[in-house]
């Protein structure tokens, strides 16, 4: 799915995201071993690679922001490891293996995830890491991260997801809750991979707009994955949506319908890119792959 770029980026965040977190020892190393294993078997890494491309792009140096890059994938794998819990989604899969609470119970994973959280910030606001960033570019990125982190994104989001359940919701009540626990972080690491190489404020507000577009399209495909899809090519349980009631792009506008959706806002993210010129291309083959992604 990566082309040679993009998987450079992916390959420096496996290196790389381990030597960020605590070091398992003491008495209390069971959660860094929690900690750790969350993090693991990473996926495809989009948001972390995002963050990366969007600062080379912007003329910035990638590898300068490697450790917001870290942050931000520690904060989506805490968001995993807390959506699947008994009191959410009571999923006992992630990625093919046994989400974290399976393997480490439940109150060991929700401290797991906390640590997660913390130490992301901690990543952020370390000197050491800021890799010659002037302050205020690293303080801008990290306040992006908070919010998109925060009640105004994937925790707003999660909630209305929670209150939502056994519901038939409105169209524009779906979106906020997806452009917030879906969306948020996406945008979030196209921002601040922007934001981290000084771009204006149109390249950061086409950063943005990509985000957004790209976040909402990457959640009517996983709808369209929820309801079609077997649980062996995506790594968890299927037709969890169909089980918890919830309301998606599949039940309100049908297989079809959802589908095109997706290859509108995929549309809208591409058009997002033409403010980045030839230099973008590896972003277009990615927003391509991830539209027709079989899992």
């Amino acid at each position: 799915m990566y082309t040679a770029v993009l998987e450079h980026h992916r390959l420096r965040i496996e290196t790389a995201l381990p030597q960020y977190l605590p070091v398992a020892e003491g008495a209390s190393a069971v959660t860094a071993e929690a900690m750790a294993y969350a993090c693991e078997a990473g996926g495809k890494r989009i948001r972390p690679v995002l963050v990366m491309e969007f600062a080379r792009l912007c003329g910035g140096d990638a590898e300068k922001a490697l450790p917001f890059a870290c942050a931000l994938e520690m904060i989506h794998s805490y968001s995993l490891v807390h959506d699947d819990l008994p009191c959410m989604d009571n999923s006992p899969l992630r990625r093919g293996r046994p989400s974290t609470h399976a393997a480490y119970g439940e109150t060991i994973a929700l401290l797991a995830g906390d640590g997660l959280l913390n130490r992301a910030f901690e990543v952020c606001v370390s000197p050491k890491n800021r890799n010659g960033l002037s302050a205020e570019s690293a303080l801008n990125a990290t306040a992006v991260l908070a919010d998109a982190a925060g009640q105004d994104g994937m925790i707003g989001g999660q909630t209305i997801d929670l209150q939502s359940e056994g519901k038939l919701i409105e169209s524009d009540v779906l979106e906020e809750l997806h452009r917030k626990k879906t969306g948020a972080l996406l945008i979030a690491a196209c921002k601040m991979g922007a934001i981290l190489a000084d771009a204006d404020e149109a390249r950061v507000a086409a950063a943005e707009a990509y985000g957004a577009h790209l976040g909402l399209a990457f959640q009517i495909v996983d709808d369209l994955l929820d309801a079609t899809a077997t649980a062996e090519q995506l790594g968890k349980p299927t037709g969890a949506d169909e089980e918890n009631k919830k309301s998606t792009y599949v039940t309100l506008y049908g297989l079809d319908g959802a589908r095109q959706m997706a290859e509108s806002e995929t549309d809208a993210a591409l058009e997002a890119l033409s403010a980045f010129g030839e230099a973008a291309n590896e972003l277009r083959e990615l927003t391509g792959a991830l539209l027709n992604r079989p899992s």
